[in-house]
């Protein structure tokens, strides 16, 4: 947590994980819309859907117990 008690200070590894996160998926659509073979960018929106939608569903339902 940061000195003003604001919990997204650089060392937290939410915050962290989350830019990291933000980064690659925007790394793989780039890379998707550059290419012309490859995953297609519907194709990655599902497999991050599929892996972010229980990760964030666990992680909410273990931070409320």
């Amino acid at each position: 947590m940061s000195p003003d008690g604001y919990s997204a200070w650089w060392t937290d590894p939410d915050y962290v994980s989350t830019v990291v996160g933000v980064l690659a998926a925007a790394a793989l659509y780039f890379y998707s819309a550059w290419v012309n073979w490859g995953p297609t960018t519907v194709e990655i929106t599902v497999v991050l859907l599929a892996v972010l939608l229980p990760t964030t569903l666990g992680y909410e339902i273990a931070r409320r117990f």
